[in-house]
This record gives structure tokens, C-alpha cells and sequence, in this order.
């Protein structure tokens, strides 16, 4: 999956830096697709929670199986696809009794290639999911189970994978792709390898537009404003504000911590991202 730089017969084409993705250009499959309704940043009662969303091409929602529950029974990868909906491609897999799923595609997963979700330790290739206490320590895995039989919710993103640091009976110690080290239970399934498309960073938007194709609004700095409209806005000319960086509603947004002290999910971290230690 190369970087392409394209000539810039165009000013939005100077700065563009595409991606380009060995995808499959077929449509989606037709049952494991829904539409479902963008919420735009508002919540149930209407008023914006989270600025700047918005607008955007209309997408079909891809089922993805996060639980891997197909178990002992191989699929063979039909396709690798593109999703809307994430920085990760997906591949679609075929199982001998008809059925049909997306998983994840991770890196090295080829249109060919089959894969199996066991309850056993089998081969230790791309796109085999297992529980983490077969897995042997210093594996690269994906697509974590933080509650076993939940469904994966860590390491799902483009080009990220966390590294399998130990297993001690049913506690498995995983550092994560930020640096936090934290624990998830031995029996939590996990897919092996790293996340593939991970040239997904290195893309370039080029123009304002194309962010508005992805539902992204316009961002305005606090110090254009007015001071009606934020803490750091007014002033006779030009300014920088003055003060720490705040929102609009005054809460300061930088060196804030804002992760509530009641997360049920902090007993399991031993080392935060930033490198501390959490106090037992």
C-alpha cells in the first residue's frame, strides 16, 4: 500500500498525499450492511456534545464480527475491503457451511489466505484468533477482549498492535500501542498480528474539503472570538489570549486530566501511557 504523491495539476493536488489501498472495488455484501442514523456530535436531546461534526458522504455500516465466535471452523478471505467507518480495512470471509463475516484485516492477510478462531493454540499466523493464554509471550495481537466473550474493543485501529508481555494464570499483561501496560483476563480472545493498512497515518487531506467528505466541520481558535462566545476571545487587536487554554465552558484543556477516578478499568492499569505508575 504506497504513498502516492500526485502531480499537482491542481492547487488541492499540491499538498495531497494519498493512501492508495490494494482494496476491492466490489460493493459491500448486502447482509452484512445496514444503514444507521449519524448523529452529527448531538445527543438524544438534540444539542451538540462534540463541536465540529457534521455533514459528510452518506455510508453504509459493515458488520464486523468483534467476537469471533465461529469456533473450529476455518474461513477462507474472499476479499480485503474498504470501510468508511474505520482506519482499517476488513476482509470478508467465506466458511464452508455458507456464511459470510468481516474481520479486521491485519497485516500480511492476502485474498487466499484462511484463517480460524480457536479455543486452542493453533498456527500463530495473521488473522488467527485465540485465547491470550495460549498465546505464547512477546506475540503481537489485536482485536483484545477487555471481558471475555464481550467482543474485542482494544487495539482496532489502523497499523497499531499490542505486545503480549506475560501470562500468570488467569491475569495476561499487555502493552498497549500508547505504552500503557495494563492486565485483561487470560481467557479473552485475541486476533494475532498487527492491524493492517498502516500507511493510513501518513495521508495527506490536501484540502478543507476532502475533510468535509469525512464529517469533519471547520475548527475556529478561541482567540478569534468574541468574548460572548469563549473565555480567550476579544481584546484590542490581535492577541493570544492570555491565560492556560480553556473550552468555551472554561475547562482548561491541556495537562487536565478529565478520566474519571471511578473508572472501573483503572484497578487493571499498571502503567499509564505517560509512563506513572498507578498507586495501588
Amino acid at each position: 500500500m504506497p504513498i502516492v504523491h500526485k502531480k499537482p495539476v491542481t492547487p488541492s493536488e499540491r499538498f495531497h498525499v494519498q493512501n492508495k489501498q490494494d482494496v476491492s472495488k466490489k460493493r459491500p455484501e448486502r447482509k452484512l450492511t445496514s444503514g444507521f442514523h449519524r448523529k452529527k456530535g448531538r445527543n438524544a436531546y438534540g444539542r451538540i456534545t462534540s463541536r465540529r461534526r457534521g455533514g459528510g458522504h452518506k455510508r453504509l455500516y459493515r458488520k464486523i464480527d468483534f467476537k469471533r465466535d465461529k469456533i473450529g471452523i476455518p474461513g477462507t478471505v474472499s476479499d480485503i475491503e474498504y470501510d468508511p467507518n474505520r482506519s482499517a480495512n476488513i476482509a470478508l470471509l467465506f466458511y464452508p457451511d455458507g456464511d459470510k463475516r468481516y474481520i479486521l484485516a491485519p497485516k500480511g492477510l492476502v485474498r487466499g489466505d484462511v484463517v480460524i478462531s480457536s479455543d486452542e493454540a493453533v498456527a500463530f499466523s495473521p488473522g488467527n484468533a485465540m485465547p491470550l493464554s495460549v498465546i505464547p509471550p512477546a506475540t503481537r495481537v489485536h482485536a483484545i477482549e477487555m471481558q471475555a466473550g464481550s467482543g474485542a474493543k482494544l487495539a482496532r485501529s489502523a497499523g497499531v498492535g499490542a505486545r503480549l508481555i506475560s501470562i500468570e494464570g488467569d491475569r495476561a499483561t499487555l502493552k498497549m500501542p500508547s505504552g500503557e501496560i495494563r492486565i485483561v483476563n487470560s481467557r479473552c480472545r485475541a486476533t494475532i498480528g498487527a492491524v493492517g493498512n498502516g500507511s493510513h497515518q501518513n495521508a495527506v487531506m490536501g484540502k478543507a474539503g476532502r475533510n468535509r467528505w469525512k464529517g469533519r466541520r471547520p475548527r475556529v481558535r478561541g482567540v478569534a472570538m468574541n468574548p460572548v462566545d469563549h473565555p480567550m476571545g476579544g481584546g484590542e487587536g490581535r492577541t493570544s489570549g492570555g491565560g492556560h487554554p480553556t473550552s468555551p465552558w472554561g475547562q482548561l484543556s491541556k495537562g487536565y486530566p478529565t478520566r474519571s477516578k471511578s473508572n472501573p478499568t483503572n484497578a487493571f492499569i499498571l502503567v499509564r501511557r505517560n509512563g506513572r505508575k498507578m498507586k495501588s
